[in-house]
Parts: structure tokens; C-alpha cells; sequence
């Protein structure tokens, strides 16, 4: 059970991150936030994603470049290119790592108020720092797990963040149902969004990509927007003016649900 615990954790304190840090804060500014809590967010990112940390520039420009070109050969994680999920994911990997680098020559519009910390991103990003970890996992499943079965989850432990943005960047571009019809493939993949903290809501989101709430419909529950109400409660965080409801498109009509 210790190793279950331990999964689930990793599981929703890795999603947080990038929810939060990496998607809401970092590609669409949905929020803003002080140099310290930017960089508390940085550290908490790193701690909770382990072997799998992104760094929030290069995600945050891979991400506008899905957005700007969604489904088309330019986008970084479109399934239309890929033959299967692991080679979408593989593509990513590699279209990141040119951005992280400094190898890919990136347009102007997709690096304006990045958050950066070369430092921690450098060593996050590091062999080094990914093995240290992966031998943590290891050593926590050693200790740990009372049944060889229970190795059968520490492959995703150890690709946490990849795995979530594959299930998102594949399932949600196949599966599921619409809200908005708009010129690309998204969809919403759950009904009810516990598991993937609201980023299943993937066709609400390219329809209104800055809004720090991720639901629309009475039943689409967005479990990080109250914890960002709180943080701004806390003054933690603000809002600009734009993010509550997100930049009206003129690109999708409001649809029933399939």
C-alpha cells in the first residue's frame, strides 16, 4: 500500500506542476506571480517531477507553438504525425530538447515573458540529475514494494511528465466529446475531470486558452481553479483583467456535447 500511496502522490503533485506552473503560469500567463514564488514554484516543480522535469521556458514555447499550430506538420505533439503514441512522444522529446538547448531557431511571438532560471533547468535537465532520481524510485521501490508487481508502475513514476502530456496530447486530440467546433481536433476526454486535474477539458481550453479555469459546463470540474482562487486569496498570485474568462475566439461556436 506504501507504494500505491507513493504513486498516487507522484501521480497528482506531478501534474499539479505542470498544470499549474508549466501550462496555466508559464505558456498562457494566465496568472501572475512575485520573483519568489516563481521561484518557490521552479524548486516545488523540480522536487514533485523528479526524472521527468520540464523546464517551464521550453515547455511554455513548445506549447504555444501546439496552439499556434495545432494539427498541422509544425505542430510538436500532433497524433495526425505519428504512427502511435510513442512516437508523438519520442517527436516531443526531441522538438523539446532543441528548444531547451538553444538548437531550434524559435520565432519571436513564442519567447515574450518566459520564466527563466538557467541554473535549475541546466541541472534538471541534467543525465545527472534524472539517474539520481531514477535510482531514488528505485531504492523507494526496493524498500517498499511487497510484491514484484508493483514495478510495474515505476516506468511511469520515472516519465511522470511525459506521460501525462501523452495522454492529453494523444487521447484528447481522439477521444471524447465537444463543446466549441473549431478548426482542430481537440476534445474534452473526460466528463468528469479528477484524474488529469482539468487538463482533460482539452477542446474548452483551445477554445479559451489564457482562462485559469479549465471547465465550462456545470459538470466539467476543474480541481486546480479553486486552488488558484486560494493562492490569490493568499496574495499569492494575481489576476490580469483577461484570465477569469480567457481571450474570446471568433475561430469556435458553442456546441451540444456528443
Amino acid at each position: 500500500m506504501v507504494i500505491l500511496f507513493f504513486f498516487i502522490g507522484i501521480w497528482y503533485l506531478s501534474l499539479f506542476s505542470q498544470t499549474f506552473f508549466q501550462h496555466r503560469y508559464a505558456a498562457h500567463g494566465s496568472f501572475t506571480m512575485s520573483r519568489f514564488w516563481e521561484r518557490f514554484f521552479f524548486v516545488f516543480s523540480y522536487i514533485t517531477q523528479g526524472s521527468s522535469y520540464m523546464s517551464p521556458r521550453a515547455y511554455a514555447i513548445m506549447h504555444r507553438m501546439h496552439h499556434a499550430y495545432t494539427d498541422t506538420e509544425r505542430d510538436p505533439h500532433s497524433p495526425n504525425f505519428s504512427s502511435n503514441i510513442f512516437a508523438m512522444m519520442w517527436r516531443t522529446r526531441n522538438i523539446y530538447l532543441d528548444i531547451d538547448r538553444r538548437r531550434m531557431q524559435v520565432e519571436e511571438r513564442f519567447t515574450k515573458n518566459l520564466p527563466n532560471w538557467e541554473r535549475l533547468d541546466r541541472w534538471g535537465n541534467a543525465p545527472l540529475s534524472r539517474v539520481l532520481w531514477v535510482a531514488a524510485y528505485i531504492a523507494f521501490f526496493l524498500l517498499f514494494a511487497s510484491s514484484l508487481w508493483w514495478f510495474l508502475l515505476l516506468p511511469i513514476v520515472i516519465t511522470m511528465g511525459a506521460f501525462h502530456g501523452a495522454v492529453i496530447n494523444w487521447f484528447a486530440h481522439k477521444y471524447g466529446y465537444i463543446n466549441f467546433r473549431l478548426k482542430n481536433t481537440s476534445r474534452n476526454l473526460l466528463v468528469v475531470d479528477v484524474l488529469m486535474l482539468g487538463e482533460s477539458y482539452h477542446n474548452n481550453h483551445h477554445k479559451h486558452p489564457s482562462s485559469v479555469n479549465f471547465g465550462r459546463r456545470w459538470h466539467e470540474i476543474d480541481p486546480v481553479y479553486p486552488i488558484v482562487l486560494l493562492l490569490k486569496w493568499l496574495r499569492i498570485i494575481n489576476f490580469p483583467k483577461a484570465s477569469m474568462s480567457g481571450p474570446r475566439s471568433s475561430s469556435g461556436k458553442t456546441i451540444k456535447s456528443r
